[in-house]
């Protein structure tokens, strides 16, 4: 298989994008799923999705086209991979994560889901659909985020120590808002063909965050913000590479401290505001 090129405007590696490729599979009857259970840990308490016979799919989806296998049969896929899929919708791990949680949604619209997300959000009934699904996976990453962190969150105190209390109180303390801690939109220059949505933890704290493209290309107005569409004609994002976003300097998210073209300083630091971020 010939191995794809990936251009200076691609947030994502060539290596990267081969490692996409898989094949759906054949097996046998899974037990009832829970969404985020092996996605996340044995210990999460998310909503079931579908218990379906598995299919037999043996297609193949080279290269930019490795998305379309969860979208041809996401049964055929472990929890570990699919959090959840639904007619409309498949939810994914992402394979090479660039925050502690990264997520992506999936339509299974074959009229939308191999355009851009330009064009395919012009249709309002669509845009809305899709606005939807993610604030409910928002919700999802915003759990998943308490159930890591929590402990260590000095705004989770007082919920924690509720938690802990015997009896517990009969209502829980609201605790730490972590919607406001996830952020979600596509790549203004998306590196995979099927329409995809971001949905990921602000940290920008993972192994697979490599060089100044993969931060930049969540850092920067790179990333577009689902809620923004429909987009003006005349809106600078429509042209990234112009823009020059994944080549820009790097800055801190959270701080603003800015490191230019330093990434090896930036990740340090980015480890440091890892520990903090946490804790607030």
């Amino acid at each position: 298989m010939a191995k794809p090129q990936a251009t200076d405007q691609d947030a994502i590696s060539a290596e990267e994008m081969t490692g996409t490729a898989v094949q759906s599979r054949s097996t046998t009857t899974p037990k009832k799923r829970t969404a985020f259970s092996e996605l996340m840990s044995a210990k999460s308490k998310l909503p079931a999705s579908p218990s379906k016979a598995l299919k037999t799919a043996p297609s193949f989806f080279p290269g930019r086209d490795g998305l379309g296998a969860y979208l041809e049969s996401p049964g055929s896929f472990p929890p570990s991979r699919v959090i959840y899929y639904t007619d409309d919708f498949v939810a994914i791990n992402d394979m090479y994560p660039k925050s502690s949680v990264h997520v992506l949604l999936l339509p299974r619209d074959t009229s939308k889901n191999r355009l851009h997300a330009f064009d395919a959000f012009e249709d309002p009934i669509f845009l809305a659909k899709v606005q939807a699904e993610v604030e409910k996976l928002r919700r999802l990453v915003a759990k998943e985020l308490r159930r890591r962190f929590g402990k260590f969150s000095a705004q989770e105190q007082a919920r924690e120590d509720a938690m802990d209390a015997d009896p517990p109180p009969d209502k829980l303390p609201r605790g730490r808002d972590w919607e406001k801690d996830v952020i979600s939109g596509i790549h203004s220059r998306p590196s995979m063909n099927h329409l995809h949505i971001h949905v990921l933890s602000v940290d920008r704290f993972n192994d697979c965050v490599k060089h100044r493209k993969h931060y930049n290309s969540f850092a920067t107005p790179f990333l577009v913000d689902v809620e923004d569409f429909p987009l003006a004609e005349d809106d600078v994002r429509r042209d990234p590479g112009g823009q020059n976003y994944l080549y820009s300097d790097l800055i801190c998210w959270r701080c603003g401290r800015k490191f230019g073209s330093k990434f090896a300083s930036l990740k340090q630091h980015l480890a440091q505001e890892f520990e903090e971020w946490k804790k607030q």
